[in-house]
């Protein structure tokens, strides 16, 4: 299983968000992708997507203002 991080620092809504999708597309099941972002409406914004796309938001932190995502790739999700 390989992982992936995306610096989504400093970027507004929904780009975060946009990033990971685009960076799952290419990705094998149970490969991890972890983004950072800053913006505070990105916890919302993967909750969301997670929950629409069908992969597994498996990890969230905050530390100094910094959000991290943990995010595990679904087979056959939906586009």
């Amino acid at each position: 299983m390989a992982e992936m991080l995306i610096d989504a620092q400093f970027m507004k809504s929904p780009m975060p968000v946009l990033r990971a999708a685009r960076a799952l597309r290419g990705m094998a099941t149970g490969d991890k992708l972890r983004v950072l972002a800053t913006d505070p409406e990105a916890l919302s914004d993967f909750r969301d997507f997670c929950k629409t796309s069908g992969h597994a938001l498996v990890a969230t932190s905050e530390v100094r203002g910094v959000y991290s995502f943990t995010i595990r790739c679904q087979a056959e999700v939906a586009p």
